[in-house]
């Protein structure tokens, strides 16, 4: 085995990777996996894409490296306007950075540095979710809620206000509507706390991903949020790191409910694993501002790299030619049917949710009471080790503030036809089945 020298969240042993192409990776010894979750719900155009190779290896043969205070490159450009496009004029200014981590932190700083333009540094708080997940790095860490990740750092990070996110499975009012006004209503109490004049930004993923396991929102606490935001004059944050770039069956996911962000984060899909560039959008008022103060404080050696644009512009690209967010949508379907169907044959499925190609797969351990499996039973790795066995990778999480709560997210490359689909399904039930025979 390789990388002795390497470690990385946990100690074990991995299989050494050999090749990949389309939604299939084999290892070194031979034994192929169907990648159900495209990598880390990155890897949105699959495996070994001709045309995607094909524009790095052109950009590669130009120049793989500029700095952004020295000369500005064309794929850069093209690709801050095709993003600007996607938001159907939504937002109107964009901000390349390499990580998910970094287009979160720079939507927080933006924000900040807005509000200093205009003479409110008196703003200095956050509002996010608890669950939620926007990042590792100190900065994106301070808006996470997902306390295993927090432990160690409380004490040196920012924080945030945490509200509690809405939930569609557990809630305890007497309807989904009531349920999202209580949430909205705490919001309000959190902010009232410290002040509306203080708040800098709401900051919430409009599809949950790995801390929540594809929990939804809704149009009634979206709209909620945005005149939150608009009342006491402070910004809103969405973190499409996960959720954009089509996955959801639209570009990104605010879409489906119309309500239109401040900034937006953007990566993952955005160069779909084979490159890393990410992004930050903003509206053009934010940037006019901060500009005209003296411009933006911020920067990373790999903004705007020419084959980080050539990359992400390549996919969009593809994604485009190929039809692939409306198949994300008629495919997501498809998938939604197969494991409602699981649910309906194995008790330990709790809940099913999620949109287009991101969805999750709740386990709990007494579906009438919704009871969660004690932390100890680690039943969301055990359920993502025999499904590897089996040759299926998906992505495991717990959901309630990562304490407990054991759930999968089942989320193929937009590029996955029926078929394959099929496969992951009948390869889900053998591995649900191997669960309950434990």
């Amino acid at each position: 085995m390789a990388g002795n020298a390497l470690f990385y969240q946990a100690s074990g042993q991995l299989p050494l990777v050999s090749h990949a192409d389309g939604v299939y990776i084999w290892d070194t010894d031979g034994k192929r996996y169907i990648d159900a979750c495209s990598g880390a719900i990155t890897c949105n155009l699959g495996h070994n894409h001709p045309a995607v190779k094909a524009a790095m290896t052109a950009q590669l043969d130009k120049v793989a490296f500029s700095y952004r205070t020295q000369f500005e490159s064309q794929v850069a450009v093209d690709l801050a306007e095709e993003l600007v496009g996607l938001s159907e004029g939504d937002l109107d200014k964009v901000f390349f950075v390499g990580s998910g981590s970094e287009a979160v932190e720079s939507a927080m700083k933006l924000a900040r540095q807005y509000f200093v333009s205009i003479g409110e540094s008196r703003r200095s708080h956050f509002v996010s979710l608890r669950p939620s997940y926007h990042g590792s790095t100190l900065g994106a860490l301070s808006l996470t809620g997902y306390q295993p990740l927090e432990a160690p750092f409380t004490d040196i990070t920012l924080g945030s206000l945490k509200v509690p996110s809405p939930d569609f499975y557990r809630y305890s009012e007497d309807s989904i509507e009531s349920h999202v006004a209580a949430v909205l209503a705490e919001t309000e109490a959190a902010i009232a706390s410290v002040g509306g004049d203080r708040i800098i930004a709401i900051a919430l993923e409009p599809v949950g991903g790995a801390s929540t396991g594809a929990r939804m929102l809704n149009k009634q606490y979206m709209e909620g949020i945005r005149e939150i935001c608009d009342r006491h004059g402070c910004l809103l944050i969405l973190d499409e790191v996960l959720s954009g770039m089509g996955r959801t069956g639209q570009w990104f996911a605010y879409q489906h409910w119309g309500v239109k962000p401040d900034l937006l984060a953007l990566a993952k899909g955005l160069g779909a694993g084979y490159y890393p560039v990410a992004a930050m959008l903003a509206r053009q008022e934010l940037v006019d501002s901060v500009m005209a103060s003296g411009g933006f404080m911020h920067g990373h050696t790999y903004a705007g790299n020419p084959l980080a644009c050539a990359t992400g512009l390549a996919v969009i690209r593809a994604t485009k030619e190929q039809n692939l967010v409306a198949n994300a949508a008629e495919q997501g379907g498809y998938l939604r049917q197969g494991l409602e169907k699981l649910a309906e044959k194995y008790a330990c499925i709790g809940n099913v949710r999620g949109i287009g190609l991101l969805q999750g797969v709740e386990l709990v351990a007494d579906r009438d009471s919704r009871e969660p499996w004690p932390a100890e039973r680690n039943m969301f790795n055990e359920i993502t080790r025999l499904a590897k066995e089996r040759g299926l990778l998906i992505y495991p999480r717990r959901c309630l503030d990562g304490v407990r709560g054991d759930h999968v997210l089942i989320t193929p490359p937009l590029t996955v036809s029926r078929g394959e689909i099929d496969e992951i399904l009948s390869l889900f039930d053998q591995s649900l089945s191997d669960l309950g025979a434990l």
